[in-house]
């Protein structure tokens, strides 16, 4: 077979910061080590960095710009020979590249004849440097004397066990009566998907020791576990409170079992347990990337084990739409894929060719009863006003037709905003919705209102009557008449309306319906508490896990709420400082993963873990202890398997 003639091309960037003397550069190289000479051709790239609209280039220009897709073109006439390079210097990006994944991601040719060829991409190294790039879950060794007898994330409240005991092959469940048989059902479903072919849970004619569970005392999500010489008996007022029961003396058997030496299977004593916080969350973006549905269940998964019982679930953004919307397929139809040509183009590293997807129905269904089983509670996020670039290609008549000049979001989206004043949108939103109310249960739903542009809507003439008619001016009071109505609707429906802090601005929503979602600077959920909103305390300084793990260039992940190693994020105080008044307002923590630098499975087990269990122990534990944790940490699971340096 004869090779294709765009072999042997690499695609490769370089960063050089600023330094004294010298100006910012980012530098692309188009190499061509194959055998024909290449012409009459643009490069598409794509990834994190986006090129400032009033930016020299050098070597080549800019002819189309989306956000961080760019198409260049060298100068006429070039002619990439073999052997040589095309060299493109960039000399204003909008933000400075800080870690490996803030570069291009995926480049792609655009050729005369207009077919596509993807290009082998490499990650962007930095100028002067060749140390490795990092990514993989950074790997906590057990020390060899613990500070604790026993392995558990998050701590429970009291543990006073002794003895020890070899350690038993698994456990035989054993419900007392109708209780306890949904949380051993759910429990051997977790620990088939989080540790298959351990053998954690089996019958006792294959030597698991025997384990009772009985109806007591202990809330909403506590339990108490009773050790014995011969069997273990756990106490719990509600299967979720079981189940947590379980995960706790699964943890104590996987810690001795892979740790002999220095952990305890205990032959007597008590654990005592139950939440300090109401709300222990994560979020996941799956509009920047879809996630299968089967990763997941799969995260759901490691939730559970971490006790974690929110999952905020981020299903659309500019990027795009992912929940199937019988009353408007066109929303996944054209608002689900990406690709060169197509209504929304390559973003953030996704190629040339169609890429995307979306959770149908069922999907859903089956998500949400999975995650019920395991105790978590699922929260559909549809983001409004603001981050609607996907849906509003694909529903054009959301716009004001009148409306002829653009404003541009913080992530370069023009006219990304739905249009508070066009009536239209009220029923298309609600229609929306209400599929979704039927797809989820939960009380919540979370409806977005984060990063409008304070000039959206500036050259519409429907916002300009509306402006005049509330006697208003900007955008935050027109956004705020929107929620209002969204809010109204949805407490109709019987649910609490959930929000980003920007919910608060412009008039804001009612509290006695509400949460919102402080994320912006620690100070922020703080007021939010004292302005009297219920609040998830989720700063993107502390948990933020798109944020790297340090300053070094050679960590994967963003920067620009700064970083947050491990240690930094366990040690984070969500209500420090509060008034008791404040802390009343406090329903909880979350993690949020927003996926931007999600470039491959190492990379998101690298940002992900093990802050998602620093922020875990905060959101249940009532004596947190950093060394203690770090000791403990690195039996809990990832998403993919990814360490350092594997």
């Amino acid at each position: 077979m004869v090779a294709d003639w765009y072999d042997g091309l690499t695609l490769s960037s370089e960063w050089r910061p600023a330094g004294e003397g010298t100006a910012p550069r980012y530098r692309l190289v188009l190499r061509n080590d194959g055998a024909q000479a290449l012409r009459d051709f643009r490069l598409g790239i794509s990834g994190p960095m986006r090129i400032s609209d009033d930016a020299e280039l050098i070597g080549g220009k800019v002819i189309s710009q989306l956000s961080n897709f760019c198409e260049i073109a060298p100068t006429r006439g070039f002619e990439l020979n073999p052997g040589e390079s095309w060299i493109v210097d960039i000399l204003k990006l909008d933000f400075p590249l800080r870690h490996w994944t803030d570069g291009v991601t995926t480049g792609f040719l655009i050729l005369a004849d207009g077919s596509i060829r993807s290009l082998r991409t490499i990650p962007t190294a930095r100028e002067g440097s060749d140390a490795p790039r990092l990514k993989g879950t950074a790997i906590f060794e057990v020390p060899e004397v613990p500070p604790v007898p026993v392995s558990i994330v998050p701590w429970p409240k009291t543990v006073a066990v002794s003895g020890r005991r070899t350690v038993p092959s698994g456990l035989a469940l054993v419900a007392n009566g109708d209780f306890g048989k949904a949380a051993i059902t759910a429990f051997s479903k977790l620990t088939d998907r989080l540790f298959a072919g351990e053998g954690l849970v089996r019958p006792a004619h294959e030597g698991g020791l025997p384990v009772e569970l009985v109806a007591g005392p202990g809330g909403k999500e506590g339990y108490a576990i009773e050790f014995s010489a011969e069997r273990v008996r756990i106490a719990a007022e509600t299967e979720t409170g079981a189940l947590y029961g379980l995960i706790t003396l699964g943890q104590v058997l996987r810690g001795a079992r892979l740790h002999l030496r220095q952990f305890d299977f205990p032959v007597a004593g008590r654990i005592e347990d139950a939440p300090a916080m109401l709300w222990r969350g994560s979020h996941l973006d799956v509009a920047r990337r879809v996630y299968a549905r089967d990763e997941v269940e799969q995260f759901l998964a490691v939730l559970a084990w971490n006790k974690l019982n929110v999952f905020h679930w981020h299903l659309s953004d500019d990027e795009a739409w992912r929940v199937e919307i019988e009353a408007y397929p066109q929303l996944t139809g054209k608002g689900a894929w990406r690709g060169y040509g197509m209504t929304v183009p390559p973003l953030l590293g996704s190629g040339p060719e169609r890429t995307g997807g979306y959770y149908t129905k069922a999907d859903i269904r089956a998500i949400v009863s999975l995650a019920g089983e395991w105790g978590i509670d699922v929260v559909p996020e549809i983001d409004v006003p603001g981050h609607c670039f996907a849906m509003l290609q694909a529903i054009p008549a959301l716009r004001d037709p009148g409306e002829n000049a653009p404003y541009h979001s913080i992530q370069s989206f023009p006219n990304n905003c739905l249009n508070p004043a066009v009536e239209a949108t009220y029923g298309i939103i609600e229609t929306i919705f209400s599929e979704m109310i039927e797809l989820f249960p939960s009380r919540y739903f979370h409806v977005g209102a984060d990063e409008v542009p304070e000039n959206a809507w500036h050259a519409s003439p429907a916002a300009k009557r509306m402006r005049a008619d509330l006697g208003v001016s900007g955008a935050a009071p027109l956004q705020a008449r929107f929620l209002q109505r969204l809010q109204a609707y949805l407490t109709a429906r019987g649910k609490i309306t959930g929000a980003w802090e920007e919910a608060s601005h412009g008039g804001g929503i009612d509290k006695a319906n509400c949460y919102l979602v402080g994320w912006r600077t620690t100070e922020g959920s703080q007021q939010l508490a004292a302005e009297g909103y219920d609040v998830v305390v989720a700063p993107g300084q502390a948990y933020y896990l798109d944020m790297a793990n340090s300053e070094d260039w050679h960590e994967c992940g963003a920067a620009w709420a700064g970083w947050s190693s491990p240690e930094k994020t366990y040690r984070y105080e969500p209500a420090a400082g509060w008034s008791e008044a404040e802390r009343k307002r406090l329903l909880g923590v979350q993690a949020c993963i927003w996926s931007e630098p999600m470039t491959d499975r190492a990379v998101f087990d690298r940002l992900v873990f093990p802050r998602l269990s620093a922020i875990a122990e905060t959101g249940w534990s009532h004596d947190r202890d950093y060394d203690r944790f770090k000791s403990l940490v690195g039996l809990m699971p990832n998403l993919y398997g990814g360490y350092e340096g594997f």
